[in-house]
């Protein structure tokens, strides 16, 4: 259970006056209390998936208005953290639910959609427990030397090798991560992280650039060699920023194109 706040300002007010120099800074109230729930998230006390406890109960526990219950979980519902369901309540968010199952998968078909491709075929060519290459330890917060494990897959669709990618996790937290397990399980590797080791990626951050293929990885994707090829890196973090995930794809563009929505 996340610990009380300190005492707050009264229901419904504002953030104090700005701060000057040599004076502390604080934070409006809805601010706190959406740092309480990001705090009962990451310990776990509700799972993905799962229900909150509604407005009223949240607002009795933090001892504030249930107006700033609404606005704290109002910003966590539009960061994709929460989910609201009409007339059932707002549950925790997860990489199983159709709409934000592939929210950091942005390659999509020329023709349809990605939904309509279904579920991507996985190979996975190496699944191994080694120790941090120093980018990767500095990608993920770790020590140089710091235990990783590395996947190495190629994803499918339509049976048309699409993309080759490799991940590298931190080794505490997906201690005993198999290829089997990355192979066998029947829905999106982030709801896996979920249910499997109780690690959700909240978001990410990518960086993308052109590339050829050299001829291991084409013959991996089975297109010919220096054909182009769309290289994104990916870094996915979960609760309070703290980064899980290392990901490096090739992507084939000859059949699909990235997109993304800004707003």
């Amino acid at each position: 259970m996340a610990h009380l706040p300190p005492p707050l300002p009264g229901p419904g007010s504002a953030a104090a006056e700005p701060a000057t120099p040599g004076t502390p800074a604080f934070s409006p109230l809805y601010q706190q209390i959406k740092a309480l729930i990001l705090e009962s998230l990451q310990a776990g006390e509700w799972k993905p998936g799962e229900a909150i406890p509604s407005e009223m109960d949240l607002a009795v526990r933090f001892r504030v208005s249930q107006g700033t219950v609404r606005k704290a979980v109002d910003e966590l519902a539009a960061e994709n953290l929460l989910l609201r369901r009409q007339g059932k309540g707002t549950f925790v968010a997860t990489h199983s639910e159709q709409q934000v199952r592939y929210r950091f998968l942005k390659l999509m078909p020329d023709a349809g959609d990605l939904a309509a491709e279904g579920q991507p075929q996985r190979e996975v060519l190496e699944c191994r427990r080694l120790r941090a290459p120093a980018d990767v330890a500095r990608s993920l917060a770790l020590r140089a030397g710091d235990a990783v494990i590395q996947v190495r897959r190629v994803l499918s669709f339509g049976g048309v090798p699409t993309i080759l990618e490799d991940l590298w996790l931190p080794g505490a937290p997906f201690k005993g991560l198999t290829a089997q397990q990355m192979t066998g399980y029947h829905g999106p590797t982030y709801a896996m992280f979920e249910v499997e080791f109780g690690v959700r990626m909240v978001r990410a951050e990518e960086k993308i650039r052109a590339v050829a293929a050299d001829p291991s990885q084409a013959e991996l994707l089975q297109v010919p060699r220096h054909s182009p090829l769309l290289s994104v890196e990916r870094v996915a973090y979960t609760y309070n920023d703290v980064p899980m995930e290392v990901r490096r794809g090739l992507y084939r563009t000859d059949t699909h194109h990235y997109r993304n929505e800004l707003s």
